[in-house]
């Protein structure tokens, strides 16, 4: 079924590949700042790991969405769609807010429902499609390692 839709599963990865592009452009003024001037927490990765990570997380979740997109037209799919929007947006979002604002206990309450977000996507893309859900496994992992992340920066420079 996949293989002859592999035009959705190339625009849904170069849409979210983008809004994490999009992010990382306008926040690299900040991050830098941050790298800079920001005590860090205690097993903080090095710089270099974040676009790796991000980039290997936003293909999974491209491909996620692009099979819950092919699979169906229930309501749980059109759920699991607007879900994956809004997690998407708040990811984003959530960039500006720590890097460039430097809000850090509004980017720790955004963080924390960013993950119920995703959490609830992974629900309903299950729902959809088990393959989906699965892959969003290392993202959920990864924002929940995040949110320590900024509960410490928080902590450390609040």
């Amino acid at each position: 079924m996949y293989k002859k839709n592999w035009k959705t599963f190339v625009l849904w990865i170069l849409l979210t590949e983008a809004v994490g592009g999009l992010s990382a452009l306008l926040t690299r003024d900040g991050m830098e700042r941050y790298a800079a001037e920001t005590i860090q927490p205690p097993l903080s990765p090095p710089s270099v790991v974040f676009p790796i990570v991000w980039t290997v997380l936003y293909l999974l979740m491209g491909i996620g969405a692009a099979m819950v997109a092919l699979n169906g037209r229930g309501e749980d799919r059109k759920i699991a769609l607007w879900l994956y929007g809004g997690q998407l947006l708040f990811n984003f979002l959530w960039s500006i807010i720590f890097f460039n604002m430097r809000a850090y206990l509004v980017a720790l309450i955004w963080i924390i429902v960013l993950w119920v977000l995703i959490l609830l996507m992974m629900i309903y893309f299950y729902r959809v499609s088990r393959t989906a859900a699965r892959l969003q496994i290392p993202y959920i992992l990864w924002v929940a390692f995040a949110t320590y992340l900024t509960a410490a920066v928080f902590a450390l420079n609040g």
